[in-house]
């Protein structure tokens, strides 16, 4: 698979929606996840990522804009242990909550399918990250309605056992935009993941759509150690 530029590949899509990225930084030596939302509507825009004992969580910048909490608020990344989830939706608490029972990320996502905003049908998008003793290795889901048809669920995990220095994967939920909105297709992209963080992060704001982007995150989480740093940036201020 052709290595992408994420940068242009974000710079090219005026709404991709809401994206994961996940890899290994160019030197070896970090675990690597990105996260960030999108919005149209003044409802979807008015979120702000928040940090939290095991993660964050998306809360309304405004309260008194918020008219409707369902699909955009939750959880996106909590970490169980040696696990950092991270998805675009409250399926992280079912991730989280079954691989606690000593469930697996499938069996966990199996229970759940994409969201129920008709007639978009968003595809859930979902990301596992196993970081210990010195060892690394990730995997990725898509749940999906079938060619925007409700009836059927696709299902899809794309895992990757000790990925290559420099070398990560990006799913996102839309095509681009539309209306209905055309969901994610094929193999998670293969994507470059550099050794700066805050370069990192600060590339991947300023190649998303001025005024669709909301929030992003993105993690470092140093492979024999286990140490993360994490950088935040919001569009909204609370």
């Amino acid at each position: 698979m052709k290595m992408l530029d994420i940068y242009e590949e974000l710079r090219s899509n005026s709404y991709p929606g809401r994206g994961i990225v996940i890899g290994r930084s160019a030197d070896g030596k970090s675990a690597v996840t990105a996260y960030f939302i999108m919005g149209r509507s003044v409802n979807s825009r008015n979120r702000v990522f928040t940090e939290t004992e095991d993660g964050i969580r998306t809360e309304a910048a405004d309260p008194s804009k918020l008219s409707d909490p369902h699909l955009i608020i939750y959880a996106p990344v909590r970490v169980l242990g040696n696990k950092t989830i991270v998805t675009n939706g409250d399926q992280t608490d079912t991730i989280y909550e079954l691989m606690d029972k000593q469930q697996t990320f499938e069996q966990a996502l199996r229970t759940r399918e994409y969201e129920d905003d008709a007639p978009n049908y968003t595809p859930r998008i979902s990301g596992i990250m196993h970081v210990g003793e010195g060892k690394y290795n990730f995997a990725m889901s898509i749940l999906k309605s079938a060619d925007g048809s409700p009836e059927s669920t696709q299902r899809f995990t794309f895992a990757y056992s000790n990925p290559l220095p420099g070398e990560g994967r990006f799913i996102h939920t839309y095509m681009g935009d539309g209306n209905p909105l055309p969901s994610f297709e094929g193999e998670p992209k293969r994507v470059a993941i550099p050794d700066d963080m805050d370069k990192f992060a600060q590339e991947l704001w300023e190649a998303l759509n001025e005024d669709n982007k909301v929030s992003l995150f993105v993690r470092y989480i140093d492979i024999e150690t286990g140490a993360a740093r994490s950088k935040i940036i919001n569009k909204y201020s609370k």
